[in-house]
C-alpha cells in the first residue's frame, strides 16, 4: 500500500475509526448498525478469507469498499460496482450559513431522506462516524451531507442527497463545500467515492475542484455455507 486511500476502509478501521472496529485476525468490520463495510488487508491470505467468513457468519452478505481484493473460489459475487475515488485538488471549501449540524434526534429524518434518494449505505448509527450537516425548508430536512471513512489524513464526504422537490437549487454543492471546510479545519484532506455510472455527480464534484485519483470497485459477496 502506497497511500491510505488505496484501501480506505482498512486504514480507517486501523486508524481514526479503530474504536468502531470488530476484528477477527486481520479482518475488520464496522458494527452492522454503523456501516455495512468489511475490510481486508491489501494482501489477503486464505486464512484472512476464512476469518472474514467467521466474522460475517455463514451465508452473510459482505460489502467490501474500494478494495483491490477479489474473493477466492467458493464465494459468490452478488454485485460488483465500478466506482471512482476523488480527492480535493483545490476545492473552494466554505462554511454554509444555512446548514445545521445534525444529531441523534435527526436520524429518523435522515434515514427517510436516504430511503427516498438512495445516496448509498446509511444506517441508524452512521452519524457517529463524523459531522453531518443538513438544510431545512419549512422545518423539514431536504438536503444533507456528512463524513464517513477516515483514512489517516483524509475524510470521505458521503451521504450527499437532496429531496427530489429541491434538486437543482445548489443545496448539495453548498453542503459538500461546507463539509469540506470542516475537514480542512482539522488539517485533513476531503475525498469522495461515487459509482462510475453516476456521471452527473462526478461532473459536479470535478467542477468543484476534486480530481479523479483511481477507479476502485465496490464488491458484495456471499459467505460460503
Amino acid at each position: 500500500m502506497v497511500s491510505p486511500l488505496d484501501n480506505p476502509a482498512w486504514t480507517s478501521l486501523t486508524g481514526p475509526h479503530a474504536g468502531f472496529a470488530e476484528r477477527r485476525g486481520r479482518v475488520l468490520r464496522y458494527p452492522e448498525d454503523v456501516s455495512p463495510f468489511f475490510a481486508l488487508p491489501d494482501d489477503p491470505t486464505e486464512q484472512d478469507w476464512r476469518d472474514l467468513a467467521e466474522l460475517a457468519g455463514p451465508g452473510a452478505f459482505v460489502v467490501l469498499a474500494a478494495t483491490p481484493a477479489r474473493p477466492p473460489s467458493g464465494w459468490t459475487v452478488l454485485d460488483e460496482t465500478p466506482g471512482v475515488q476523488l480527492v480535493d485538488d483545490g476545492v473552494a471549501a466554505a462554511p454554509e450559513p444555512e446548514a445545521v449540524r445534525l444529531g441523534l434526534a435527526d436520524v429518523p429524518e435522515m434515514l427517510d431522506l436516504v430511503e427516498r434518494t438512495k445516496p448509498g449505505p446509511f444506517r441508524k448509527r452512521t452519524i457517529e462516524l463524523g459531522t453531518y450537516l443538513g438544510i431545512r425548508r419549512g422545518g423539514a430536512l431536504v438536503a444533507m451531507a456528512g463524513e464517513r471513512l477516515r483514512p489517516p489524513g483524509y475524510t470521505e464526504i458521503s451521504a450527499v442527497c437532496t429531496d427530489p422537490a429541491f434538486r437543482g437549487s445548489g443545496l448539495a454543492t453548498r453542503l459538500v463545500l461546507a463539509v469540506a471546510a470542516g475537514i480542512r479545519e482539522r488539517g485533513e484532506t476531503p475525498m469522495m467515492h461515487a459509482a462510475a455510472s453516476n456521471t452527473s455527480a462526478i461532473r459536479l464534484y470535478l467542477s468543484l475542484g476534486f480530481r479523479l485519483r483511481w477507479r476502485p470497485d465496490f464488491i458484495a459477496v456471499r459467505v460460503p455455507g
